[in-house]
């Protein structure tokens, strides 16, 4: 998955905007204008890196001159101590951007750490990690993107680019029959149609209706187990509610094709990430 970078460029003029108002008041009163410095941005612990490009593209923002060295790539396992980027410019511009380049960094690569860990849990099962749309309003591009990095899959981007029948959707459409057959008629033909249910009287149901993927939301592992033989192959299976880590795995073994967790995005700690000056200069 590629970064928009036109439309992450409006975002990072949005947050300078909002970070800076009329400026840094505190970088400009006690940091000499002709001061250049040399920094590195740091991993204090251990994880999976995603937003490197978008650091350096804060920092490029502030300052086109300014040069930014990246010594790893998105998707990376790094260890503690690691040093992920150099940068040298004007001291001002560094620390300018020092705020807003690491949020993004450590949020996204909380995403791909964390995502990374539940890859690796399912590893040997067939079983995708995906994602949700349960993201941070503005976000969400660059939150699907994190969760690539760590290994993951994306589920929906929006609401225009698949068809995904809830609960309360089959209700105000009198059934999961009709409410596929509905969205068979009022969607292109190239679009899938997934519908969610609760059991397995759900599930016989949403395959006679033709759903090209079937959620299991909040199924035991039991009966996610009888819905894998039920559909034997006809539709995709998504596990989804509420799975925690400690249950992954055995949701995995089930046979279900993918595993949503919208925790990846929605609830995800940040890696400890700073950058340090090491070296400055007046010119």
């Amino acid at each position: 998955m590629e970064l928009n970078m036109i439309e992450l460029q409006k975002l990072i003029d949005r947050c300078l905007r909002e970070d800076l108002g009329a400026g840094d008041l505190t970088t400009n009163s006690t940091v000499p204008a002709d001061a250049v410095s040399t920094g590195y941005i740091l991993a204090k612990e251990a994880g999976v890196v995603a937003g490197l490009p978008l650091a350096e593209m804060v920092f490029r923002r502030l300052d086109p001159s300014i040069e930014f060295r990246p010594l790893a790539r998105d998707g990376d396992h790094v260890e503690r101590g690691r040093v992920l980027a150099e940068i040298t410019g004007k001291a001002r511009v560094i620390l300018t951007g020092e705020r807003l380049a690491l949020n993004f960094l450590r949020h996204l690569s909380g995403i791909a750490t964390r995502t990374a860990r539940l890859v690796e849990m399912v590893s040997g099962e067939k079983a995708l990690i995906v994602d949700t749309r349960k993201t941070t309003p503005g976000l969400r591009l660059l939150e699907k993107y994190a969760v690539r990095a760590g290994g993951g899959h994306n589920h929906r981007f929006g609401l225009d680019d698949g068809v995904l029948i809830k609960d309360n959707h089959i209700k105000m459409a009198g059934g999961i029959k009709k409410a596929v057959e509905a969205a068979r008629r009022g969607c292109p033909h190239t679009v899938r149609i997934e519908v969610e249910v609760e059991d397995l009287a759900g599930v016989e149901e949403a395959l006679e209706a033709g759903a090209d993927i079937i959620m299991l939301d909040n199924m035991d592992i039991p009966a996610m187990r009888e819905a894998v033989e039920l559909v034997a192959g006809r539709a995709l299976l998504e596990a989804s509610g509420g799975i925690e880590e400690e249950a992954i795995r055995a949701v995995a073994s089930t046979g279900v094709d993918l595993i949503s967790v919208g925790a990846l995005t929605h609830s995800v700690k940040s890696l400890d990430i700073s950058l340090d000056i090491k070296e400055t200069k007046r010119i």
